[in-house]
């Protein structure tokens, strides 16, 4: 499609009157309008127009949608006027994004043919960032962020794996890396700046060799006493840098979630516990680790409402690490499920079994699970949980899902 388009349109009333007139002037045809009362699918398939215009939304853009203009060969371009919205595309793998303040001729161009990237002048893409948190006491955040980042990493996605934990950094003696220099304080220093950019990003990360797909890691703080470089506004500049970036950013936190300002005589002191807060209000899912013990479910439940109300509407999914008979007794999935159960009402948690000769073989070799003990029952678990709960299930009808996404499928789903 180089010239004039087919189009249909799927949008809120008022950019629909905005835009309708606009490609209608730059030689478009309209097919259809879609009104909010009508099914789209039904309409979508009674005409074949070029390319469905539709809003982000929920409420609009759907996978059956998706998958009833991709039987049909449309593309389809979705217009995204919140964060919500932005969640909403994230989650069905959509790669044709652009801003619903977006001006007609940068429309017009994508309707062509052209790129996003190049229509909206870059840094479209929308990575989809997961926060990975845990209470005190050594959940295992740091093995479950990284065995979460090498496994989608493995399945084709390009991974950036984030050390925001500003109490304890571990992700680079983990993976045997230099954490001299690290990566995650440098780019919020450079986003405090405005010169964080791809390039810089690629600059300072290290990289980590997994077969099948790339992953980047900004290392954390080699001493926790320089917690004070690392700013709310700092850290949430750099994970929106990020988005940019990877298709996924993984963020492995710290552990408090208490607020500094409640304690703090000085509203404009630096705040520990600022990196934390950050990575989980800007994530689009957090999961909650907690160790598979008495005193670890007792801390992950006592903490776990505190997590709930912080991230508001956006999916929690627990993980509980560490899963064995010798410190819970017979059955200790079944136990884990019922005590989360009874004092969490917490129901369908993943449960991630004990491997300590794996895990300590990975240590001694300072490499990913998936690399020292790919049949790990542990590794097992969390590729279970990539698969069936962070990418969006491959559909069927992906024969022309090129036209719209760089990858066959991109972020998570609600699960």
């Amino acid at each position: 499609m180089t010239n004039m388009a087919n189009l249909a349109f799927f949008l809120d009333r008022d950019d629909e009157d905005r835009l309708v007139a606009a490609m209608v002037e730059r030689g478009h045809r309209v097919e259809m309008r879609i009104g909010p009362l009508t099914d789209p699918v039904v309409a979508i398939s009674a005409v074949t127009p070029d390319v469905l215009l539709v809003s982000a939304d929920e409420d609009r853009l759907s996978a059956a949608l998706l998958a009833a203009c991709d039987a049909r060969g449309i593309r389809v371009v979705a217009l995204a006027s919140s964060a919500a919205a932005r969640r909403n595309v994230a989650a069905l793998g959509l790669y044709d994004v652009l801003n619903a303040a977006t001006s007609p001729d940068a429309i017009d161009e994508v309707v062509r043919g052209g790129a996003v990237e190049a229509a909206a002048g870059g840094g479209t893409r929308s990575g989809v960032v997961v926060a990975v948190w845990g209470p005190a006491g050594a959940p295992g955040r740091t093995t479950v962020a990284i065995n979460l980042a090498t496994e989608i990493a493995a399945a084709g996605r390009t991974v950036a794996l984030v050390d925001a934990d500003t109490h304890s950094a571990s992700i680079a003696p983990v993976l045997g890396m230099l954490d001299e220099a690290p990566g995650f304080a440098a780019a919020c220093r450079l986003a405090g700046q405005n010169g964080l950019s791809l390039a810089e990003l690629d600059r300072i990360r290290q990289p980590y060799s997994v077969a099948g797909g790339t992953l980047s890691v900004l290392t954390g703080i080699p001493r926790a006493s320089r917690w004070p470089e690392i700013s709310t506004d700092r850290v949430s500049r750099t994970i929106a840098a990020c988005r940019g970036w990877a298709d996924y950013v993984i963020l492995d936190t710290g552990f408090s979630l208490e607020n500094d300002e409640e304690i703090s005589s000085d509203l404009f002191a630096p705040r520990r516990n600022a990196a934390t807060l950050a990575a989980l209000g800007a994530a689009d899912r957090v999961l909650a680790v907690g160790a598979a013990d008495p005193i670890g479910l007792a801390r992950f439940l006592r903490v776990y409402p505190d997590l709930l109300d912080l991230v508001e509407d956006r999916p929690v999914l627990p993980v509980i690490n560490k899963v064995r008979a010798s410190v819970i007794g017979l059955n200790p999935n079944g136990q884990v499920r019922a005590t989360l159960q009874r004092f969490g009402g917490i129901q369908d948690p993943v449960l991630v079994p004990a491997d300590d000769k794996g895990t300590d073989a990975a240590l001694l070799a300072g490499r990913a699970l998936r690399d020292v003990s790919p049949r790990s029952p542990a590794l097992a678990a969390v590729s279970r949980l990539v698969a069936d709960r962070i990418l969006p299930p491959v559909p069927a009808a992906a024969g022309r899902r090129a036209l719209r996404r760089r990858h066959p499928a991109r972020p998570l789903h609600a699960g």
